[in-house]
């Protein structure tokens, strides 16, 4: 199913819904569209950063607070989850959110109910709630960071955003999208060369969407095209020139065997010969990252610069345990 396609499936309904993927890939754009395509679309959008606010105000910030609650609380004070009713709220970066507040956090997602900071009555809670993070959850529950209860409460239904590197067919597509605003914003008339978009095409934009954006918007305010191929060629060759992590060697156990003479002879063709080396290059060059982080599969996705769930789907192709593998007694 396509990303597309799935953000207007889970549109239709009011199920809890967990954005994941890298910094910069348009996680919010996606909550913000769930919520426009929605039957709550003429109710309010709210967006809290969880991370942007110190744990003390972050609850009275999402839940809101009584008079007297606390030093200086001279006034009650409605939360966001109020502000948010009958809409749906976002809970940007929920990887942040302090453990004290996520045990509170999912009693309102289990009971639609909650109280403000100092108060007592319970408020019903007609929100629907969308969570993004670019955090690796499971590592953060590994470590008795995030609670188990509040992620499975949380993962009714997971999107996965992926980086730009991995959808380069809907990079001209975006660059026009932002160019088009820019032009308006900026009362400009600037285009964009087919050169210019081909290299686009071809950078693997670290900071996903965002990165390009701001791009396509310093194209539009400067109005050079040539400067701004001159740029990012610059940037593709650094790219192409930068050297890869140097790896210790695997142990020769773990690393695969060559084809042999016998496999050839079986009678495979030279196309499933090419793909049996690929696939056993790619097994090879993944066991070398692991065991180079002591299989931290958290690291590895830096390395490798691939998302977590993409990471999980290579080692499944390659045969690969995501578990490191018990020392033999």
């Amino acid at each position: 199913m396509g990303l597309g396609h799935l953000i207007r499936e889970v549109a239709r309904t009011d199920a809890t819904v967990l954005v994941r993927g890298e910094s910069g890939v348009g996680k919010n754009l996606v909550a913000r569209t769930i919520h426009a395509l929605s039957p709550r679309r003429d109710r309010p959008f709210i967006l809290v950063n969880c991370a942007a606010l110190p744990s003390d105000l972050l609850e009275s910030e999402l839940f809101g607070h009584e008079k007297g609650a606390f030093t200086g609380a001279h006034r009650q004070k409605l939360g966001q989850f109020e502000f948010a009713a009958g809409g749906t709220i976002c809970l940007d970066e929920i990887g942040e959110l302090p453990r004290a507040l996520q045990a509170k956090l999912l009693h309102v997602l289990q009971d639609l109910r909650f109280s403000r900071v100092g108060g007592r009555e319970l408020l019903h809670a007609d929100t629907r709630v969308i969570a993004t993070t670019n955090r690796d959850l499971e590592a953060a529950m590994r470590d008795g960071e995030f609670r188990e209860d509040l992620y499975y409460r949380l993962y009714v239904i997971e999107i996965h955003v992926p980086p730009l590197r991995e959808c380069r067919e809907m990079i001209p597509g975006l660059a026009q999208h932002f160019l088009t605003r820019s032009n308006r914003q900026y009362q400009r008339q600037v285009m964009l060369p087919p050169n210019l978009v081909a290299l686009m095409a071809e950078y693997r934009w670290p900071g996903n969407i965002r990165e390009l954006e701001n791009f396509v918007r310093r194209l539009v305010v400067l109005g050079n095209a040539d400067r701004a191929r001159e740029e990012l060629a610059s940037r593709v060759e650094a790219a192409r020139q930068r050297d890869l992590p140097s790896l210790p060697a695997a142990p020769e156990s773990a690393l695969p065997a060559p084809i042999s003479a016998a496999t050839v002879a079986a009678g495979l063709d030279l196309k499933a010969i090419a793909r049996h080396a690929a696939r056993e290059a790619e097994r090879k060059a993944l066991l070398e990252v692991l065991h180079h982080v002591r299989w931290n599969r958290a690291a590895a996705t830096r390395i490798l610069k691939v998302s977590y769930k993409t990471l999980l789907s290579k080692l499944t192709e390659c045969g690969i345990s995501p578990s490191r593998p018990r020392p033999s007694a």
